[in-house]
Parts: C-alpha cells; sequence; structure tokens
C-alpha cells in the first residue's frame, strides 16, 4: 500500500465508482450532516478535485455506470427521510440533473445493471423493509415496478451472473438475519428461491469471479463479525464454505 492524497470532504456512507475514463467519483455520504458534494480521483496525477454537487443531498443511496457511461445515483437517506430521487452525473460536464423519481422511495436496497443496460433496484427500507423492485430503463427515463422478492430485505447484495440472472443473498428482514437467496429473472420479471447460504449474514460482500461463480465474504450474523466464506454456483443452484478469510470482517470492500 502507498499512500496518496486525501478527499476534499470527509464522509463515509457514501458511493464510489470507476468512471470509463479511468477516474473514480464518489458520491454523497455523511459527515455531521448529509451531503451532496461529490469528487474526483485522477488515477494518474493521484489528486481529487471537487466536482458538481448533487441536486439532493444523501446517503445509503446506490451508484451505477450506466452503459452510456452516464453515473445513476438512486434513493438514499437525507437524514429526515428516505428518497426516491433520482439523478444522473455526466462526466463531460461534471453536472448533475435530476430524473424521473422511483415508484418507492428507499435506503438500503440494490442497484444491478442488467445485461439490456436496465438497472434493478432491489428491497431497502422506507420505515418498513421492502420486498419491492424496480426498473430504470435509461433509453425512456421511466421506472417500472417488477416482481417482489419472496423476501423482504435490506443489508443484502445483488449480484449480476453470466446467465443474465441476478442473485440476491442474505440481509436482514426486520425479524431474522437471513441466510436465504433469490435469483431475478429479467425475462420473466419474477424472483424464484435458490438454494440458502450455509451462514445468515449481512453487511457482507459478494463477489463474481471469472469462473462464473459468487463468492461472499464476511458480514455478521448477529452475533458478531463473520470470517466464513462460501461460492454459489449458479450451474447447480448450490452453495460450497471454503477456507475462512483470516480476520473476521463486516461492511468492507471487495
Amino acid at each position: 500500500w502507498s499512500n496518496t492524497s486525501s478527499i476534499n470532504i470527509a464522509r463515509d456512507s457514501h458511493t464510489a465508482s470507476i468512471l470509463p475514463n479511468g477516474n473514480v467519483l464518489i458520491a454523497g455520504g455523511y459527515n455531521k450532516s448529509v451531503l451532496s458534494s461529490a469528487e474526483l480521483y485522477n488515477l494518474l496525477r493521484g489528486t481529487w478535485t471537487i466536482t458538481g454537487n448533487m441536486n439532493n443531498a444523501r446517503f445509503h443511496h446506490s451508484e451505477s455506470i450506466l452503459t452510456n457511461g452516464k453515473v445513476l445515483v438512486v434513493g438514499g437517506s437525507n437524514d429526515k427521510h428516505q428518497l426516491n430521487s433520482a439523478e444522473l452525473y455526466d462526466s463531460s460536464t461534471g453536472a448533475w440533473i435530476l430524473i424521473n423519481n422511483m415508484n418507492i422511495a428507499r435506503e438500503y436496497h440494490t442497484a444491478t445493471i442488467l445485461t439490456d443496460g436496465k438497472v434493478l433496484i432491489a428491497g431497502g427500507y422506507n420505515g418498513i423493509i421492502q420486498p419491492s423492485t424496480e426498473l430504470y430503463d435509461p433509453l425512456t427515463g421511466n421506472w417500472t415496478l417488477t416482481g417482489l422478492m419472496n423476501t423482504r430485505r435490506q443489508y443484502h447484495t445483488a449480484s449480476m451472473l453470466k446467465n443474465g440472472k441476478v442473485l440476491v443473498t442474505g440481509g436482514y428482514d426486520a425479524i431474522t438475519i437471513l441466510n436465504n437467496a433469490e435469483l431475478y429473472d429479467p425475462s420473466t420479471g419474477l424472483w424464484t428461491v435458490t438454494c440458502s447460504m450455509n451462514n445468515p449474514r449481512y453487511f457482507h460482500k459478494a463477489s463474481v469471479l471469472s469462473n462464473g461463480k459468487v463468492l461472499i465474504t464476511g458480514g455478521n450474523d448477529g452475533e458478531g463479525q463473520l470470517k466464513s466464506v462460501e461460492l454459489y454456483d449458479p450451474s447447480t443452484e448450490t452453495w460450497t464454505l471454503i477456507n475462512n478469510m483470516n480476520t473476521a470482517r463486516e461492511y468492507h470492500t471487495a
């Protein structure tokens, strides 16, 4: 590891994305109050610069790079209530524009880019934990509700599989920390239950490997941080426990 420049504004609960030009965009978060500010990291120079502010301050939101290179920021909270607002960042101008609102305000949701370029928003919280999901179409700018998940959840993960389906794992349903998982099929708009993980967990991470399997690491099972790791095989819809991490962790990156 080597030190690089510090961001201009300290923050947590923000989002970060690698732009098509290789720069990194961070947006929103919290620092004594909810932030609307955004910054860019220049990989070649190793420096951070302030870019345009979002129209709405937010944290616990999602951030997605669309196929057209623009950045979609969705939902979150302004520390008073959950947001249904969405906005797009254009790296060529450094400006944010508000777009059509989601149907349902939410924070702690997931956002997944589908093979057709649409964005799937799943679950989250808006006073109650949500089973609802919706799709954003960049071509029309419209949001449409799609199938309900079988289990309402927040603090979960969502992964785009090579077969075009989306795998959602774990999270919390207001009563139980979950080990269950389900698959979204964009061709039908329906969710189906798949095999449950070996360990319940939330605040974990999911990574799609080059072989198409999904690696789940860490998280918390309600009794403490986890070092356990498991692999999901989409071809058999089964989970396999593998070697533990050396250090238990939650809220990590992968």
